[in-house]
């Protein structure tokens, strides 16, 4: 399954998000424009979703049981939704998402078995740490460093 070829220039500035510890302004600009764009497919919606949370976990330390390219993968396919001008420019009415919902499925089915034993591993969650991995960290938020096995390892 190839990706698509305008994904390829967002795994670059994925791994610099990560190296710079900028991943919650990535996370609070993606919830800006997905509640801005009330109207978006559900598909896209619950995609953008799942990698939000993961993402979030990932971040707090709650979750690190991801491989590093299933990771900057899903933190590309986050910068390639906020991107207005990627293959189909958002601002086409009735097209301008249907790229982004392309490279996030696709992104989805690439990693599909690191993606399935995360919301595995979300939903064996108390209500306390779900309601932790909803809430977006501040722009600020540093990144947990010190991981305990037993917080992230897949049930």
């Amino acid at each position: 399954m190839k990706a698509p070829w305008t994904f390829f220039k967002y795994l670059p500035m994925a791994q610099r998000v990560l190296a710079k510890g900028r991943l919650p302004v990535v996370l609070l600009a993606v919830a800006r424009k997905r509640s801005a764009r009330g109207g978006l497919l559900k598909g896209l919606r619950e995609d953008l979703g799942v990698l939000q949370a993961l993402c979030v976990a990932w971040w707090r330390g709650e979750y690190r049981a991801i491989s590093k390219p299933a990771l900057v993968a899903a933190v590309a396919g986050l910068l390639y939704f906020l991107s207005p001008m990627d293959a189909i420019p958002d601002w086409i009415p009735g097209l301008g998402f249907v790229d982004d919902l392309a490279v996030l499925g696709w992104v989805m089915r690439k990693w599909s078995g690191e993606l399935q034993a995360f919301q595995a591993w979300r939903d064996s969650q108390t209500a306390d740490v779900q309601a932790g991995i909803a809430r977006l960290p501040s722009a600020d938020e540093p990144m947990a460093d010190d991981v305990s096995p037993a917080r992230h390892s897949p049930t």
